[in-house]
């Protein structure tokens, strides 16, 4: 269906009979999920203008597992909020810990940009290594600190998305793109990346399998529609998981023709179209980038996130876009043929791959949805 033309409803005539196409679109964006993004930095406590900044971090499936409390003068807690956890395709929290590592990065960027360095003590009460509880996942003191100067990748962050539409395969990655990319890890997380042809035919053919597998597997697919939001109101109220926004969603959100239940049904016209979609995605990557480490512990995942989140401003900065594939990485017993041809490829010696990505040139996207810093604070 058209955004630009007229959208018809059986029974029901035009719904944009009086108003353009261009303007119905306008009303539908949910401007008060978008606000985190207007209001960072806007606040006089170092540690909070830190955190409305750490707040738009990429992480697994737009959860935000983020609980944060201020102590004293410049002392803040982060813990995870286990009400976050995607046990069907996370279910030992490896994917989530690297979403925290995003938001510490992130944080620490925010500090460091305004004259604050951030002293970290990250797990200080242990860590599990089969998941994520209660327990602190760091402390930390923002303190001044003269000495300090903004990171060169800080310039790209308001303009960082996960680019989930097609990209234009007409333009090639340049090598000299590649290898800025991954030389921007600051936390000794070793990078990969590819541009060779056969390579990206090989990788496109892989994490299609895997997006395709997961949808197929009915258990992980419902993980995701249960975390759907569909429209300006639902995006609204609950500013966290998967956004399904814009003029034509919109449209049919009202009427009731787009909804979790015919996302779930094979047979919708809603899932014959999601399916074509997100495949579009992986079938259009012109690149692809990888991490992997060496242990596995949750310091390590930390790391990750960190130095991940520096990939994807790297690719900002090369006006490029960027979104992870974390199907093949994950960790549940129907991917377990993909995860370790994944590894054989990628990590032949050991280690564990812990992120994929595609890359390529893409149109622009408007922000993510967020949670307000505000909501993220717990009393302590």
């Amino acid at each position: 269906m058209n955004r630009r033309k007229f959208l018809k409803i059986a029974g029901g005539g035009l719904i944009l009979a009086a108003a353009s196409a261009t303007t119905f679109a306008t009303t539908r964006r949910p401007t008060k999920a978008l606000s985190p993004w207007t209001a960072a930095g806007g606040y006089s406590d170092p540690r909070m203008n830190a955190l409305s900044y750490a707040v738009l971090a990429p992480n697994p499936h737009n959860r935000q597992p983020w609980i944060v409390g201020l102590e004293g003068d410049d002392a803040l807690t982060l813990w995870f909020d286990t009400d976050k956890q995607l046990p069907e395709t996370d279910p030992l929290d490896r994917q989530l810990t690297i979403g925290l590592g995003t938001f510490l990065e992130l944080m620490t960027m925010a500090a460091n940009a305004n004259g604050y360095r951030v002293d970290l003590d990250l797990f200080p009460e242990g860590e599990d290594p089969n998941g994520l509880d209660n327990r602190p996942v760091a402390k930390a003191r923002i303190i001044a600190d003269p000495t300090v100067k903004p990171d060169l990748l800080w310039a790209h962050v308001m303009n960082r998305r996960s680019n989930k539409e097609p990209f234009d395969i007409t333009r090639t990655v340049a090598p000299d793109q590649l290898a800025r990319i991954t030389s921007v890890a600051n936390h000794g997380t070793p990078l990969g990346g590819s541009i060779n042809p056969e390579d990206i035919a090989a990788w496109r053919a892989l994490t299609t399998d895997a997006l395709r597998l997961e949808i197929e597997t009915p258990r992980t697919y419902k993980e995701s529609v249960d975390l759907f939001r569909i429209g300006k109101s639902e995006i609204n109220a609950n500013p966290d998981g998967i956004d399904l926004g814009g003029a034509l969603i919109g449209s049919l959100a009202l009427v009731g023709a787009a909804s979790r239940k015919a996302a779930l049904d094979p047979h919708s016209t809603m899932y014959a179209e999601g399916v074509k979609a997100v495949l579009a995605n992986t079938e259009t990557a012109m690149g692809h980038l990888w991490m992997v480490t060496k242990g596995n512990t949750r310091r390590d995942q930390i790391a990750a996130g960190g130095d991940w989140l520096r990939v994807n401003l790297a690719t900002t900065a090369e006006g490029l876009g960027f979104q992870p594939l974390s199907q093949a990485l994950q960790e549940y017993q129907e991917m377990d043929a993909i995860y370790h041809e994944t590894h054989a490829r990628l990590a032949p010696n050991g280690g564990t791959v812990q992120m994929l990505a595609r890359i390529g040139y893409g149109p622009s996207i408007d922000a993510t949805p967020r949670w307000p810093v505000e909501a993220k604070l717990r009393s302590v």
